[in-house]
C-alpha cells in the first residue's frame, strides 16, 4: 500500500470537498475502490472513519460563524443515529460488487445535484418561505441522512443539505452547519459500528476481510484530508467555483461509469 499516495489522496478529497460543500468520502471512496482496487466494504468502513474527522472541525468553524440551529440538530440526531445503523445492517447484507453498483447510482445523484447547483447564480434551492423545523420534517431528513449513511459509508451531506434546504425551507448556510453538526455524532456511530462488523465480512474471492487495513487506510487518509478540507473551504471564495464543481462533476462522471460497469 502506497502511503504517500493515500496521504495525497486525503488532501485532494478534504480540498475538493470543502470547496463543493460535500464530504471527502465522496471522492475518497470511488478512487480507494477503481484505483487502489480495495473492495468496496473495506473502502465505505476507512471513508466513515475519515468522515468524523472531517466534519469535527467543519462543525468548529460553523459554530465560531453562529451558522448552527441547535434545534434542528437536537431533532435530526435521534433519527441520524437510529437509521445510521439501519443503514450499516443493510451494507453489510450485500457483497462488496453489489454494493458498488449502489453507489454507482449515487454518484448519479451527486451529479445531477451538483449540474443544478451550476444552473443557479447562488447556488440556493431556498424557496422564499419561512422555516418549516417541526420534528416531522426534520426528523423525515435526520432519517434520510442517516440512512444513506450507514448504507454507502458517505458523511450524508449530500443528502441532508438539499433536504434541509427544500424540506425545511433552512438557508443553506444553516444547512450545511447543520449537517455537520449531525455528522459529528453519527459519523462516530456509523463508523464504530461498520468496523466492528467488517471482519464478517468478504471480499468477492471470499477471502476475510481485515479491520487493520481499514484503520491503516484512515490513519493515512485523516489528517490530510482535515488540511485539505480546511485549504478547499478557504479557496472557495477564491477560485471560481463553476469551474471546480464542473471538474468535480466530469470526475463523479467517470467514476460512476466504472462502478456501474457500464464501460
Amino acid at each position: 500500500m502506497d502511503i504517500l499516495s493515500l496521504l495525497a489522496l486525503g488532501l485532494i478529497a478534504g480540498a475538493i470537498g470543502g470547496l463543493v460543500g460535500m464530504g471527502g468520502s465522496i471522492v475518497i471512496i470511488p478512487c480507494l475502490t477503481l484505483v487502489w482496487k480495495h473492495d468496496q466494504q473495506l473502502s465505505q468502513a476507512a471513508a466513515m472513519i475519515v468522515n468524523v474527522f472531517v466534519a469535527a472541525p467543519a462543525l468548529f468553524r460553523h459554530h465560531k460563524a453562529d451558522a448552527v440551529r441547535w434545534d434542528v440538530v437536537a431533532r435530526m440526531l435521534p433519527f441520524g443515529l437510529l437509521l445510521i445503523l439501519v443503514g450499516v445492517e443493510a451494507s453489510n447484507k450485500f457483497q462488496g460488487e453489489v454494493l458498488k453498483k449502489v453507489y454507482g447510482v449515487f454518484l448519479l445523484y451527486v451529479i445531477v445535484f451538483n449540474v443544478m447547483k451550476l444552473m443557479t447564480d447562488d447556488g440556493s434551492l431556498l424557496a422564499a418561505t419561512l422555516p418549516r423545523v417541526g420534528w416531522g420534517r426534520v426528523g423525515l431528513v435526520g432519517g434520510s441522512m442517516g440512512l444513506a449513511a450507514g448504507l454507502l459509508g458517505i458523511g450524508g451531506g449530500p443528502v441532508a443539505v438539499p433536504m434541509l434546504q427544500r424540506v425545511c425551507n433552512l438557508p443553506l448556510r444553516q444547512s450545511i452547519a447543520a449537517s455537520s453538526a449531525v455528522m459529528c455524532l453519527t459519523a462516530i456511530v456509523g463508523a464504530v459500528r461498520k468496523n466492528a462488523t467488517l471482519e464478517t465480512l468478504t471480499d468477492t474471492a471470499g477471502n476475510p476481510l481485515l479491520l487493520q487495513d481499514s484503520l491503516l487506510v484512515a490513519a493515512c487518509l485523516a489528517p490530510t484530508a482535515m488540511v485539505g478540507a480546511l485549504i478547499g473551504a478557504g479557496l472557495t471564495h477564491a477560485l471560481p467555483l463553476r469551474w471546480v464543481r464542473l471538474a468535480f462533476i466530469l470526475l463523479m462522471s467517470w467514476a460512476s461509469i466504472k462502478m456501474l460497469g457500464v464501460l
